[in-house]
Parts: C-alpha cells; structure tokens; sequence
C-alpha cells in the first residue's frame, strides 16, 4: 500500500470517528450551557411593601437586576398590580420580561383569572397556600378542589399547580398530607411548585421528593435558610444560607423542574430591594 493511500484511509477513519463523535460533543457543549440559571425569576411577594407603593417602578428595578421572569402574587391590586393583564403583559415586554404564572385566591372569580392569564400568555394559576387537613375526608376535599381548578385552567390553556408550606408534610392517617394530594390529583391538571425552604423547614428532604415525584414538581422557591437556627421564618440572601441549592437544582433539574422563581421574606438590617439584587446577583453567578 502506498503512503498516499494510507494517509488517505488515515484521514478517511478520523472524519469518520469526528463525525460519529460530534452529536456527543454538541450534548457536552449543551449540558454545560444548562449549568447555569440564566433565566431566573422572582415572586413578587419579596418585595411586596415597595410594589404596593410603586409597582412600575418596583418591576422596571428588577428587570435592571437581572429577572427575566415573573411571578405575582395577588394583593389589594389584583394580579396585574392596578393594570389590565394587557397592559401588564405590554410592561413586561418593554422590560424584556416575561409573566409566568401568579398565586391567587382560588375560591373566587376563578374562571375569570384563569382566562385572563391565558390571554396574555402566562403558564400557570397557583395556589398559595391552603389549610392543614385533619382527616382524609378533609385532604380528599382539598384534592378534589385542586382538580377542579385543574380543569378550569386546562380549559383556558394553561397550567394549575400548588405551592407546599411546611404544615403540608403534616400526618393525616399516618402519612404526609403531600403525599394524598399528590396520590389524588391528575397529573394531567395538577403540578406541584416545591418551596424548597418549606421542605427544609419541615425536616425533609427536597431530592428524595423531587425523585419520587418526577416530574410533578414543576416550579420551584429558591428561598435560603439562615445556618444553625431553629427559627421558623428565617429565610436570608441567597449562598448566605444553609440549603445547598447547587446539588438541589441539578437534581430538580433531572426531574422535571422548569422554573426557578426568588422568594425571601426575611430582610434583616436591608430592605426589600436591596435582597433582591443580592439574590439575583448570586443566581447570575449560580451553577450546578
């Protein structure tokens, strides 16, 4: 064989093993693009004193720090903050920000703010809280309640879910009150936001739920933990804290999380605001 031909073959085999090596490549490249929370979003319940008081000016100050996504929450000025949900929706667009889902009360006008979250485009309608059961009569009628405005919302063309507070791994007939909810709620019209601080406060552990529940939780609380304090509101700044959100986040991530949404509610010795750039400052940073 001449050297020609096997420089020739030689060259032939490497282009082969290049292009059978390049979708491999691209998922590396990908992954690591993955690694990082680029996109991030904030609850307005964070900074809910300063956006009672200048709503525009809150959310124009937050786009500035880095937020590309929203939450709201639904106060004295209903969900869109003393606008119509269009011209909310055409706020968040001159900032380069997006609504993506709000909590709100969902005994009343339910429909109605479903409807309404779907014109504008946004994701999902949350619940925010709702009663430790007692019973399991008392637990079925909560999920039964969850299914219905799961219907409501997949009508609309968007998403319900349910947001955990620490009273929600309670036992109702030897179990966890979560762990019913999630055994009587269609996945096809129920996802689950996790409060990972909320699961920490309640001495679980957010992997193990994330993993049993693939792909049930959807939306997450990034909300650090103030070390080495027994205090149930103790929320603090982000990578100030105790929880370990890098190994947290890789594993919600592996299971089926979307979005990750800022929350704090604990401002010792700072404002409002100022934690909410530090906490986006942190994120921008963030990588798992």
């Amino acid at each position: 064989m001449s050297y020609k031909r096997r420089e020739f073959i030689k060259l032939g085999s490497n282009l082969a093993a290049s292009i059978a090596l390049a979708p491999l490549a691209g998922k590396f490249l990908n992954e690591n693009e993955n690694a990082k929370l680029d996109k991030f979003g904030i609850q307005l319940w964070t900074v809910k004193n300063a956006l009672g008081k200048d709503p525009q000016g809150v959310l124009k100050q937050l786009s500035e720090d880095g937020y590309k996504k929203i939450e709201s929450f639904e106060g004295s000025k209903g969900i869109f903050w003393g606008m119509s949900n269009t011209d909310f929706k055409k706020y968040m667009d001159d900032l380069g920000m997006t609504i993506i889902s709000s909590h709100c009360n969902i005994n009343k006008d339910f429909e109605k703010k479903a409807g309404d979250a779907a014109a504008i485009g946004m994701k999902y309608l949350l619940c925010p809280a709702i009663g430790a059961p007692k019973t399991m009569d008392d637990a079925k009628k909560i999920t039964d309640q969850f299914n219905q405005c799961g219907e409501i919302c997949k009508k609309a063309g968007i998403r319900f879910g349910y947001h955990n507070h620490d009273h929600d791994f309670k036992m109702v007939d030897n179990q966890p009150a979560l762990d019913i909810y999630m055994a009587n709620t269609d996945p096809a019209l129920v996802d689950y936001e996790m409060d990972i601080y909320w699961v920490v406060t309640a001495n679980q552990e957010p992997e193990a739920w994330l993993k049993k529940y693939k792909n049930r939780f959807r939306l997450c609380h990034i909300k650090d933990r103030i070390k080495n304090t027994t205090e149930k509101d103790a929320s603090c700044i982000l990578g100030e804290g105790s929880i370990d959100y890098p190994k947290i986040v890789k594993t919600a991530k592996d299971n089926g999380m979307q979005y990750y949404i800022v929350e704090q509610e604990r401002y010792d010795n700072t404002t409002e605001m100022d934690c909410a750039k530090a906490d986006a400052a942190y994120l921008k940073k963030f990588k798992f």
